[in-house]
């Protein structure tokens, strides 16, 4: 069994914003997989799947961002997972707007909602996709930047951008992070993007 986990924040107001694209992704994959439903548990919102044989279990926690890892972990404990079983999906501050990278591990990069998955589950050894929202072009906070909604030129874009994430998603499924690494994180960046292309978050990209 593999767990797909969208990060976001609940909430009529989130809706649509940078911070939510986990959310976006996992409401995507369920619509293209034909999950009618989802489910209030473990603090989160549960959603069952079939890809081929492999059952997949779509996640979004309801805790809000920087206490994404308690919903997480009540989720792991019940299903007695491995932290390898998990893909966490969640937007990246110095990635270009719409560009995807996949990780098999590592640290926060200063992504709240991925440091209270590190915090709680006490491994850093899960996969992780990271999708670009860019920073600011102005002098405004990265901290209300990802609450901002995506520009109609960016959200054009990002909707072919969500559906490369489940593609990669749905590989990562078959045959592991490393393939999706190989095939994604060197994929050219689109012409409207916008912001660094770093490899990691900021101390600014969390939402309580």
């Amino acid at each position: 069994m593999k767990v797909i986990v969208g990060l976001g924040n609940p909430g009529r107001e989130y809706a649509g914003t940078r911070h939510n694209v986990g959310f976006m992704v996992v409401d995507y994959l369920a619509d293209r997989w034909g999950v009618s439903r989802f489910q209030a548990r473990f603090r989160g919102l549960l959603a069952e799947a079939w890809l081929g044989t492999e059952k997949i279990l779509l996640f979004k926690p309801q805790t809000f961002m920087n206490l994404s890892g308690q919903a997480v972990f009540d989720l792991v404990s019940f299903y007695k997972l491995k932290p390898a079983d998990l893909l966490v999906v969640f937007d990246d501050l110095d990635l270009s707007t719409g560009r995807l990278r996949g990780r098999g591990r590592g640290g926060s990069g200063g992504h709240r909602g991925v440091e209270s998955i590190i915090y709680l589950l006490g491994s850093e050894d899960f996969p992780r996709l990271k999708i670009g929202i860019g920073r600011p072009p102005d002098q405004r906070p990265a901290a209300a930047h990802v609450l901002t909604t995506f520009r109609p030129e960016e959200a054009f874009a990002m909707a072919g951008v969500i559906q490369r994430v489940a593609d990669a998603v749905e590989l990562w499924v078959k045959v592991g992070i490393t393939e999706v690494m190989n095939r994604f994180n060197a994929s050219e960046k689109p012409k409207q993007s916008t912001g660094g292309d770093g490899d990691g978050g900021t101390e600014g990209n969390g939402q309580s």
